[in-house]
């Protein structure tokens, strides 16, 4: 394993990082545990106690050997026509790896039955669609390995991407890994595709992970996902039919199992190619907050604000910029007497309780110009109208100056505006519908 390159030494034998951060101080055992695991052993029990712990606190990662995966693994296809992506998704895969394609329901069955066969792979026919929830499961029903990997029809996964993921489950902890999922390159070209190669729903980034909820990377897509066929208790939820997804992985995780997020693999996907489609499959992705918001209490909110910041933003926008001030002032001044006592240096607590507002007010930002802008426009009398500009512009161009974007500012913040407006719709949609609340609220921390 190797620690999180934001995990660093503030003091002597005390750790920091992690998603959310924290502090970890280590006894003189704890602290040689640490550097007999960085010297890539784990043979005393303090070792692995402390390896288990930094891995759960997402301060360091694990780095399994690569493993044959071709009779541990059987490949589960969900398909409905999109019969040219199917043949690209199994022509890239391993000859000796079992698959299973279920036909959800397609308009021409023979055509996807003859395409399998010609692919060496069995078919399962439904003969009404019922979802990509429906269909996994009616894979699962079938699979008999020990490993299962999930794949859409509209992905490619090239070269060994199977055996890169396999070595996470010498883990017994481990139900799952997800590689990075990539707009394909050859669809990276035009606005439209050079703004999704930087901005996919689909793509969770370049930084490996714990993945639970809450934290940096809350989930992954099952657009490519191997899962321990053991771990999985019920399968997919079919009364979801966008969300099914995340649902699958949070009820992993309160079973007591680890998932990981490994984007040194990567699975190209197709991505689509107007931008009616693709502000149309944001909204679908919002209409599914409600619904999981009902059977994940708590965990949907859409922002998640330290309170004093919040509401110094707040003052700021109310025209009380001095009350705002003295509120951060007293605040930092606490946390950094509060961090003084577990003797770290004040200039930490300073960086820290700078960057926490930082983070606290983009946030604040990003949902009044996206789940709170009907507040954000009532407000818009009470205050002055470049404010309520930058409260709009800002969580766009902050997210664009932090990543390496192939468009300018304006067009990219444009379009990053008009897709969050898509996906906010489908939340808002999806809450008044089944009359849901939690998603819309912020939470304080």
């Amino acid at each position: 394993m190797v620690l999180d390159p934001a995990t660093r030494q503030v003091s002597t034998r005390t750790l920091a990082g992690g998603s959310p951060r924290r502090l970890l101080r280590l006894s003189p055992a704890g602290w040689h545990a640490l550097h007999e695991l960085q010297g890539g052993g784990a043979d005393s029990r303090a070792a692995r106690v402390l390896g288990r712990r930094l891995l759960d606190a997402g301060m360091a990662h694990p780095r399994p050997r690569a493993g044959d995966a071709r009779e541990r693994i059987t490949v589960l296809i969900p398909a409905r026509d999109r019969l040219e992506q199917l043949e690209h998704c199994l022509s890239a895969l391993d000859a000796d790896t079992p698959v299973i394609v279920v036909d959800d329901g397609s308009e021409d069955a023979q055509a996807l039955a003859e395409l399998a066969a010609r692919r060496r792979a069995r078919l399962i026919r439904r003969p009404l669609p019922g979802g990509p929830a429906a269909a996994r499961n009616a894979a699962l029903a079938s699979a008999t390995t020990e490993l299962v990997a999930f794949l859409d029809s509209d992905c490619v996964a090239r070269g060994d991407w199977l055996g890169a993921l396999v070595g996470h489950f010498d883990d017994p902890l481990v139900a799952a890994v997800a590689p990075r999922v990539r707009p394909s390159p050859d669809r990276s070209v035009g606005l439209l595709g050079r703004y999704l190669a930087s901005r996919s729903p689909l793509d969770m980034g370049g930084r490996e992970a714990a993945v639970e909820p809450g934290h940096r990377v809350a989930y992954v897509p099952t657009a490519a996902l191997l899962v321990r066929r053991g771990a999985i208790d019920r399968g997919f939820d079919q009364e979801l039919r966008y969300g099914e997804d995340v649902d699958f992985l949070w009820r992993l995780h309160d079973a007591g199992w680890r998932v990981r997020y490994a984007p040194d693999v990567e699975v190209h996907h197709d991505e689509p190619v107007t931008l009616r489609r693709a502000l149309a499959r944001r909204f679908r992705y919002g209409t599914s907050a409600a619904a999981l918001s009902a059977r994940h209490p708590r965990r949907l909110a859409p922002v998640r604000l330290a309170r004093a910041p919040a509401v110094a933003a707040v003052l700021v926008l109310a025209r009380r910029p001095k009350a705002a001030a003295g509120l951060i002032a007293l605040s930092g001044l606490a946390f950094v007497r509060r961090l003084r006592s577990h003797g770290l240096p004040p200039a930490v607590g300073v960086r820290w309780f700078g960057q926490a507002a930082l983070q606290s007010s983009v946030s604040l930002t990003r949902y009044a110009a996206t789940l709170g802008l009907p507040a954000a426009l009532l407000m818009a009398r009470q205050t002055r109208k470049p404010a309520l500009l930058v409260l709009l512009v800002l969580p766009a161009l902050q997210e664009w100056s932090a990543g390496e974007r192939e468009l300018d500012p304006p067009r990219w913040t444009a379009l990053a505006l008009i897709d969050d407006a898509a996906y906010a719709a489908g939340v808002w949609w999806g809450c008044i519908r089944s009359r849901e609340h939690r998603p819309l609220l912020p939470r304080f921390r």
